[in-house]
């Protein structure tokens, strides 16, 4: 299989991201890997999207992190590809990175990805699916009852209302990751209220969600694999997120750690069910869903982290069933022509 992991910036690939892991566990099973930047594609007048493409060919596999390190330190991993003889274009970029330095490149991935599917490249996940997720409103097409109470405007006196009925709520950019820009408002921060809001509006619209008493510890990552909860031996890809020094965000790049998750399956199953057929529909191949108690508080379909720690803690390789899955619909895609983008992105 050939396989290319779309990302912001190879400069920027860390040995803990879940994408270095999955090119990893390829290159482990013998695939062929690249990675693409974001800004490195061409659409050229052979009428086929190019790429300038960093190999794995020559990756010290000794370790996650001489593995990463050698591909963007070697001046011989990088070559110009055609990207219609890959079999697997894996968009992991996120476009929050680039919404403030280079707008021009959140879309990209999705739209140069779009002609590959053209040449039949299969591309996870499905580029149609990601744009309907371009931000955070994606989660209020899933049921109410598993949504925290959600206010999306840039009317200021709407939230202050919002606030008074709810007493503690969070407030954070309709676009955005990794804890950025991330607030609790409280009646004791009143005076700061107008401050906040003002931080939190440079980036567009404002979410303001009603507060779960709940996340005062931390919140719970699950995977979801094709639309259902990712397990190996039994054991579901899930870990908790522990917050740190009363820091009330509990992403891992604002500081937080991970932990075991040690609650009801059940709790996950249930919850699996009920969005189970809207991540289908829209051929989101792999999933992160960040809950709070029986509440899902973001769906994170770009480039979800955690799956190192998942491993770590279940004591199982979720990475190995990840690519494995991808291979099997690589193998459909041969077998049966006819199946749409979206229909092998969920497809076991």
């Amino acid at each position: 299989m050939k396989i290319a992991f779309v990302i912001n910036n190879i400069l920027t690939e860390w040995p803990d991201y879940t994408t270095t892991n999955l090119a990893y566990e390829a290159k482990k099973l013998d695939h062929e890997v690249w990675y693409i930047n974001v800004s490195d594609f061409s659409y050229d007048s052979d009428e086929n999207v190019h790429a300038n493409a960093y190999s794995a060919a020559l990756a010290d596999m000794a370790s996650l992190t001489s593995f990463i390190n050698s591909i963007r330190n070697s001046d011989k991993s990088k070559y110009y590809i055609n990207v219609a003889e890959l079999d697997v274009l894996m968009l992991r970029n996120d476009p929050a990175e680039d919404a403030q330095t280079r707008p021009w490149a959140r879309l990209a991935g999705i739209n140069f990805s779009r002609f590959a599917i053209l040449k039949n490249v299969l591309v996870l996940n499905d580029p149609d699916g990601l744009s309907k997720a371009i931000n955070k409103l994606y989660l209020q097409i899933f049921p109410k009852e598993i949504r925290p109470e959600t206010l999306i405007t840039l009317d200021k006196k709407q939230i202050k209302e919002f606030s008074e009925k709810w007493g503690a709520i969070v407030i954070k950019p309709l676009v955005g990751s990794g804890g950025r820009n991330v607030f609790l408002l409280r009646s004791e921060d009143k005076p700061n209220m107008n401050q906040m809001l003002e931080s939190v509006s440079r980036d567009g619209y404002i979410i303001a969600q009603e507060y779960l008493p709940e996340a005062v510890n931390g919140d719970v990552r699950v995977f979801l694999m094709n639309g259902e909860l990712l397990q190996v031996d039994g054991k579901i890809a899930a870990f908790r997120r522990v917050r740190e020094n009363g820091d009330m965000r509990s992403n891992m790049t604002a500081g937080a750690t991970s932990a075991a998750y040690e609650g009801s399956s059940e709790n996950l199953i249930d919850l699996a069910n009920k969005i189970s057929p809207i991540v289908k529909q829209d051929g989101l191949f792999l999933t992160g869903i960040d809950m709070v108690g029986d509440k899902i508080m973001e769906i994170n379909v770009f480039s979800p982290g955690g799956i190192e720690s998942a491993n770590n803690f279940n004591n199982v390789n979720y990475t190995e069933a990840i690519i494995n899955n991808i291979q099997n619909k690589v193998e459909h895609h041969a077998n049966y022509p006819d199946l749409n983008n979206v229909e092998l992105a969920s497809l076991a």
